[in-house]
């Protein structure tokens, strides 16, 4: 026996619970769209799982943070999706799928078929074994991916109130887990191989900030080595952890985080891969017609930097869902996906955002001692990416639109004096117009007839977004 839908999502992630509502918005019928999941739980907003669900007080707790409350939107329960007519199969693992038949082959034997399918398959997190390192398995380690892996690494640190925490990894997860087990007292080490934390998107000067800030909370960095082996008990608990350059670390329990690897093994051999992931059009549309892909899975064009890219953040994930179900419902009308990428972290009292690439040239402003800092890319002569820590919501807006804009930038020195000011003056430029098309971007550059003219109004709008950002910042402090 088996099952027909309209559209089936498989995987149950966050992209997944915004395809869901984005559909609904849209007008499918009841009974028209499935979602196939292995986790037993609606999706929902996996950023909470190393944020607020690790929180010794008060912690988010399901069904709190389903989706799509991360983006201030309907919070999608159970209720919410048996009201709209939405056939929830979770706790199920897929066997196998054809693309070609349109059937999906599910653990327990059912086959499911679909007219359109959405690969919402996400990412695993990448395991120690990979790497020639065994103890996985020991009760004391653990990886933070889904609602399972928070439940027992919560369950770990209230049996070792005071204890030892080794984190092995100093990205995302690392850095996220590191705050949130110092906050419920645990002492903290991390461990990774480079020179600094952050280090696929942080530079030296920023990350030895966030370094210096983990410090004065009482976390340890180890630096520039690797884990290579665990003391085990009899119990098969690790005690303690091995690493290359000789020293070892007492533990009470680990948290490892390097990395993800996107869910495409279902579709090797049928689908065409590009960056470890499904390669799909702007439409985000996979090399099948009637298979799309969304989320850290896919890898699709990004349009102001002319190539693609597979990203790993919850706001990619969503909107390449919202867009992939735009495109499928309304097919006429369907834009090409153009994409600003953008990721953030909060922790502690801090609160950094991102935009674009990190390539080039970095340009640092602000202050580093601890108030409102950041840095901008320049690649070939134009802002290409912009960072902030501490800014406020028009501040994170401005270095936003500024990016987008991709200005040419002639003065390095000039930029780094402007700081934040120079965002804040360029996000209020309207987009000029024709001619002079700049290579790499959809803005036009006028050159003004009046050299004079051009020079004063520059200064004129330098000076007016300064003097705004002054009365700004005077005003918060009052």
């Amino acid at each position: 026996m088996g099952r027909a839908f309209v559209y089936v999502i498989l995987g149950g992630g966050v992209a997944a619970g915004y395809a869901a509502l984005e559909f609904t918005r849209r007008g499918i019928s009841h009974g028209e769209l499935c979602i196939i999941s292995e986790e037993p739980v609606p999706p929902y907003e996996r950023p909470a799982l190393s944020k607020g669900f690790l929180l010794p007080e008060a912690p988010s707790r399901l069904p709190s943070f389903h989706t799509c409350v991360g983006a201030n939107e309907e919070r999608l329960t159970p209720k919410w999706y048996k009201e709209h007519g939405i056939e929830l199969v979770l706790g199920t693992r897929v066997k196998s799928v054809d693309v070609r038949r349109k059937t999906i082959l599910t653990g327990s034997g059912e086959t499911i078929t679909y007219k359109i399918l959405v690969i919402a398959t996400g990412a695993r997190a990448l395991k120690l074994e990979e790497f020639g390192v065994k103890g996985s398995d020991s009760e004391n380690v653990c990886y933070l991916r889904n609602l399972a892996d928070a439940n027992r690494l919560v369950n770990l640190v209230q049996s070792c109130p005071g204890g030892n925490a080794v984190v092995i990894g100093g990205g995302y997860i690392g850095m996220e887990c590191a705050a949130s087990l110092v906050i419920n007292r645990v002492n903290v080490t991390m461990v990774f191989p480079e020179e600094h934390c952050m280090a696929r998107l942080f530079t030296p000067k920023i990350a030895s900030y966030y370094e210096e800030f983990y410090k004065s909370k009482g976390v340890n960095f180890v630096k520039g080595t690797i884990l290579s082996s665990f003391d085990i008990d009899p119990n098969g608990k690790v005690t303690a952890v091995n690493l290359r350059d000789g020293s070892r670390l007492p533990a009470d329990m680990v948290v490892v985080g390097i990395g993800i690897r996107p869910n495409t093994s279902l579709f090797e051999g049928q689908l065409t891969l590009e960056k470890g992931g499904i390669k799909v059009n702007g439409k985000m549309q996979s090399s099948n017609s009637s298979v799309y892909a969304v989320g850290d899975v896919a890898a699709f064009p990004v349009k102001l930097f002319g190539d693609s890219r597979r990203l790993e953040h919850v706001d990619s994930a969503r909107k390449t869902a919202r867009h992939a179900v735009a495109a499928i419902m309304e097919p006429s009308k369907a834009v090409e996906f153009d994409y600003l990428p953008f990721f953030y972290s909060r922790v502690f009292t801090l609160s950094w955002q991102f935009y674009g690439d990190n390539i080039g040239d970095v340009v640092h402003f602000g202050d580093f001692s601890g108030g409102t800092f950041g840095a901008y890319w320049v690649s070939n002569g134009h802002l290409v990416g912009s960072f902030l820590e501490g800014g406020t919501k028009e501040e994170y807006e401005a270095i936003a639109k500024a990016t987008r804009l991709k200005p040419a930038i002639e003065d390095v020195a000039e930029l780094e004096r402007q700081g934040l000011v120079f965002a804040l003056t360029a996000s209020q430029k309207p987009p000029p117009s024709p001619p002079g098309e700049v290579a790499g971007s959809s803005i036009v550059v006028e050159r003004p007839i009046y050299a004079f003219h051009a020079t004063a109004g520059v200064l004129l709008a330098a000076s007016i977004a300064a003097f705004a950002y002054w009365y700004g910042r005077k005003r918060r402090r009052w």
